[in-house]
């Protein structure tokens, strides 16, 4: 006869916990993969486990009131006839029209004019009200092709040539057909109302030195005019890196696995892919033996929440950051306001995810009309414009009191790690010690 202790708890396993269980049961009941947005939601490492060394007696902190501490950046200055000049090095990343309502485009536009930085179009094309309201346009060119005329390609500041996304390495976006309204078909020449995914590689080329061709091509649509940036996912940041250098990039955009997406699977979005902070140093580390640092410009994207995240990865060695997740809640998405909507869909403000289903209350996610009447176009570009003039002015106090009259001039020595494993990837000393793992002995 077995004894059991009335008083000890019965005891799960870490293995297989509630979450587990019910992905297992849902898996047989449905037969099919899970799909959803806003990226990985497991703790990695992160620019939260790092700390910055102010100033004190063997450096000299700015005065902020008296001294001048410069947040701009010129992004595509190698080939490009007209580069990019930016008041922030905080961009706003790439995400479509289609997975995102117009409103919502419109307003990520609006935003990054008031701000002086620049936008980017996402797949699925460029918008009249995008395009007429930002006042720097990136177009990025995508393995599908939906919505890429020359015309466009002209009409944009920069090109940005999509290779990887952080979220999903290796993958292809979904757009599910509830989202695929009339006008979202036409610009995609895609039948309304019926699922598609891109593909995960361009189908005219297989390797950078077909990438190269590419390059070439769209310099000569666009008459040399217009930087050309690489977007890579981050899972080999050092050869990615040096191949779109080699290629003929004139600005490289990392993104690391806590960057968002509008819909894939959520094995893709918590498997595959690195964080953000192992992803920086192999990519710098690949332009400084290139001879390129700062001559390419690094833009770092995946989970950059704060000012002092920005500062940060710049710290790190990137020219610039893009947010999109963020953008996103500072114009209105996952919003208490609408908790009790929330709740009829099953979830809750700060958890909603099911960004492919058009269902999003806050107007954003959506291509429902009621729903993305709700989103005011004016008032959200200019609450993301608060969102990144606080960035900015987080970031550029974090430098002065490093030091530094430039954000730029924030470098890896100003940092410590709160973690072996942070030290590790962003290869600077464990706070306490000058221990940098994997590089120098204990």
């Amino acid at each position: 006869m077995s004894y059991q202790n009335p008083h000890t708890p019965p005891r799960k396993s870490a293995t297989f916990d509630d979450y587990t269980l019910a992905e297992i049961r849902r898996a047989a009941a449905t037969g099919i993969y899970d799909i959803r947005g806003a990226g990985t939601k497991r703790k990695v490492p992160h620019f939260d486990d790092l700390l910055f060394l102010g100033a004190s007696m063997s450096r000299y902190p700015l005065e902020g009131y008296r001294e001048r501490c410069d947040t701009s950046v010129v992004l595509g200055s190698r080939f490009a006839k007209k580069p990019i000049h930016l008041k922030t090095p905080i961009t706003i990343a790439g995400m479509s029209f289609g997975a995102l309502s117009g409103p919502a485009k419109e307003a990520l536009g609006r935003g990054a004019t008031i701000a002086g930085t620049s936008t980017t179009t996402g797949d699925g094309g460029m918008t009249d009200e995008e395009r007429g309201h930002s006042q720097t346009l990136v177009y990025q060119y995508l393995p599908s092709r939906y919505g890429m005329n020359p015309k466009d390609l002209r009409r944009a500041d920069a090109i940005e040539v999509v290779i990887g996304q952080g979220a999903k390495p290796g993958g292809g976006g979904m757009l599910l057909g509830q989202k695929i309204s009339d006008r979202v078909a036409n610009m995609r020449n895609l039948p309304k109302g019926i699922d598609q995914r891109s593909a995960c590689r361009h189908p005219d080329w297989t390797g950078p030195d077909d990438l190269e061709i590419k390059i070439g091509e769209l310099r000569e649509i666009t008459d040399w005019e217009k930087p050309i940036y690489i977007k890579i996912g981050g899972a080999r940041p050092y050869y990615d890196t040096a191949l779109a250098v080699k290629a003929g990039a004139d600005v490289v955009v990392l993104d690391g696995m806590q960057g968002g997406t509008a819909a894939t699977q959520d094995v893709f979005i918590e498997h595959v892919g690195m964080p953000t902070l192992a992803c920086i140093r192999p990519a710098v580390q690949a332009l400084q033996d290139l001879g390129m640092h700062r001559k390419v410009q690094l833009i770092v994207s995946g989970g950059i929440r704060s000012g002092a995240d920005v500062a940060k990865a710049l710290a790190l060695g990137a020219d610039a950051v893009a947010i999109g997740t963020a953008a996103l809640v500072a114009i209105g998405d996952n919003d208490p306001h609408w908790e009790s909507e929330y709740q009829k869909l099953g979830t809750t403000a700060g958890a909603y995810d099911d960004w492919h289903e058009g269902k999003d209350p806050a107007g954003i996610t959506t291509q429902d009309p009621e729903l993305m009447s709700r989103l005011d176009p004016v008032v959200a570009g200019r609450r993301l414009a608060n969102y990144l003039k606080v960035m900015t002015l987080e970031a550029q106090t974090i430098a002065r009191a490093c030091g530094h009259n430039h954000v730029h001039n924030l470098e890896p020595e100003d940092l410590v790690a709160l973690t072996i494993e942070a030290a590790a990837m962003a290869r600077v000393p464990l706070a306490g010690t000058n221990w940098v793992p994997g590089t120098t002995p204990f």
